[in-house]
């Protein structure tokens, strides 16, 4: 991540970061409740600035959303790389699985962030997640944990599919994803009853179909 500066790359004075991270924790909080629609008033309320000093700090509501999601792209990829590290993949897989879903849950903005738009970080998120979640279905299968024909690229529309659930039902139940998500669960775990269709899509295609039907 790069650091803020001020025109002619001179680093922002104290009282300038300060308020930039106000800013950015505050436009956090606003999108969490409201999603992306909300105004870049809201959040200069918010975060107890003019909204002169929050366009001189972000010139653009989209330069806004990029520091946010620069943020989450960091937190998530952090999450990602503490479940790939436990040694009981099962439940890496479970706990990445139920992180990811509980955070999209949880605030709008992530959710329309991850699943609405593309701020060209994605593929960070990808470097981490598609190896974790290979090496935990390697090894969960070796343990006798997954059915043999699940993989890799399986786990991303299950999340994809539970986060559309709780996003229509935010208002009715915000936790009712997590009926949902065990009833997948028991799906995936070995040794499984009905055969399952072939997947022949890798990683990348499948992200760019699921990225092009959001369009």
């Amino acid at each position: 991540m790069t650091s803020d500066t001020e025109h002619g790359n001179r680093p922002l004075r104290a009282d300038a970061e300060r308020n930039r991270g106000r800013i950015v924790e505050a436009a956090r909080e606003v999108f969490a409740a409201h999603g992306l629609a909300a105004s870049l008033d809201d959040v200069a309320r918010t975060a107890g600035v003019g909204i002169g000093t929050l366009y001189r700090r972000f010139p653009t509501k989209e330069a806004l959303l990029s520091a946010v999601f620069d943020q989450v792209v960091v937190e998530i990829t952090d999450e990602v790389d503490r479940h790939a590290a436990n040694q009981d993949p099962w439940a890496g897989l479970v706990a990445l699985i139920t992180d990811v879903l509980q955070r999209q849950s949880g605030d709008r903005g992530v959710f329309e962030i991850c699943t609405k738009a593309d701020f060209g970080h994605l593929e960070r998120i990808s470097a981490h997640y598609v190896p974790a979640v290979e090496a935990l279905i390697t090894r969960a299968k070796a343990a006798g944990q997954v059915r043999a024909d699940v993989t890799g690229t399986d786990i991303g529309p299950v999340i994809v599919m539970l986060s559309a659930v709780g996003d229509a039902t935010r208002a009715a139940d915000p936790q009712l994803w997590r009926r949902y998500l065990a009833l997948v669960l028991d799906g995936i775990r070995a040794p499984g009853v009905s055969p399952l269709h072939p997947n022949r899509v890798s990683h990348t295609e499948l992200m760019a179909a699921i990225s092009s039907s959001r369009v």
